[in-house]
């Protein structure tokens, strides 16, 4: 049975976001706050932190902040579904690397979107000594739209002092890469690339 290209990135979509999500309920069900778990030796490292705010742990502050942040991702997540469906589906032009590129950044945006709407209510606090449960009896740590994000996978690869003859810098820790992430991030950060350095072209010929 041949599958539509509509059906194909259904399919791509939700395997990417189930992933993401199960990731995400392993590391939040069986990790405190802070805990490390080494992969592949000290480089690549399971390391359980929550953020309020996008990818790579960058924040808005405040709960105005978060609010504002879970709509706005909800309004990307209508557009990229409105540009996909109204747009991409109906030129025949498309290429496939246009479909996968915008597709990874939906399943970024709707990975992350859904910590952020219901992880406050399906979880109770995740802390350096305690273990979330799911669906507590007493209730989440947060209301709708303000649960925080789950992230895990951390690629120190250089960890290092700086030697002192560095200007500003010398004497200092030194990490690279330093930032954590999860799986929806790594989707929005490899989609948007590619279709920058790949499919811009096409993204933004005339007309379109």
């Amino acid at each position: 049975m041949k599958i539509s290209k509509g059906g194909a990135i259904s399919i791509f979509v939700i395997f990417f976001v189930l992933a993401d999500q199960i990731i995400k309920f392993a590391v939040k069900l069986n990790m405190t706050i802070g805990e490390s778990v080494p992969v592949f030796g000290h480089w690549f490292r399971i390391l359980f932190i929550e953020n309020n705010g996008m990818a790579f742990g960058l924040q808005w502050g405040g709960v105005f902040g978060k609010l504002l942040l879970s709509v706005l991702r909800l309004a990307l997540i209508a557009f990229i579904i409105y540009f996909i469906v109204k747009k991409l589906l109906r030129d025949p032009a498309t290429p496939k690397g246009v479909f996968i590129g915008v597709s990874l950044v939906l399943v970024g945006a709707i990975g992350n979107e859904l910590d952020s709407i219901f992880y406050g209510v399906l979880f109770d606090e995740s802390t350096y000594s305690h273990i979330a449960g799911l669906l507590p009896a007493a209730g989440g740590y947060a209301p709708l739209l303000c649960g925080r994000v789950v992230d895990m996978f951390y690629f120190p690869i250089i960890d290092t002092v700086l030697p002192d003859w560095v200007p500003f810098w010398g004497g200092e820790p030194f990490v690279f890469f330093r930032p954590v992430f999860n799986l929806a991030d790594a989707c929005i950060s490899v989609g948007f690339l590619y279709l920058l350095f790949f499919q811009s072209k096409f993204l933004f010929s005339k007309g379109r």
